[in-house]
């Protein structure tokens, strides 16, 4: 188990970790060297609450496929091992964000004051824009 206290554990035997060889600059050794990690976490086999699997499926992120799929790639290091753990700490990371709810937001009422101002700058901008026009354009 992946854990941290007061978070969400993610369960190794969950995740699919493969090596692969680093894109980029890194001389001759980047070629024969599988240094990268691609790490990949099915959220639907999962062993997560089915509350966490609903909001993690409904993230707006590019690291999540339509399937369900978590895919992170880590080419940060030059080792295997602290880019397997770069990978399994930056899943941790996603997996913790949605863990906290964000706090409801309480609908307040605009201020008097302010509603009379927002008014007030909206005839000041029309007036602007009719004194723009050219006099033969509206007659007044």
């Amino acid at each position: 188990m992946v854990e941290n206290p007061n978070t969400i554990s993610v369960a190794e035997s969950e995740i699919e970790i493969k090596a692969i060889r680093a894109q980029g600059s890194g001389g001759q050794n980047v070629n024969k060297v599988s240094s990268a990690i691609h790490l990949r976490y099915d959220i639907d086999a999962s062993s997560l609450p089915e509350v966490y699997k609903e909001r993690l499926l409904k993230l707006n992120d590019s690291r999540i496929t339509r399937e369900g799929i978590v895919v992170i790639k880590s080419q940060q290091y030059r080792t295997q091992e602290k880019n397997r753990e770069e990978a399994v700490r930056r899943l941790q990371e996603l997996v913790d964000s949605i863990a906290v709810l964000p706090p409801k937001r309480k609908p307040t009422k605009p201020t008097r004051i302010s509603q009379k101002k927002r008014l007030e700058s909206k005839t000041h901008r029309g007036q602007l824009k009719i004194m723009r026009k050219k006099s033969g354009e509206y007659p007044l």
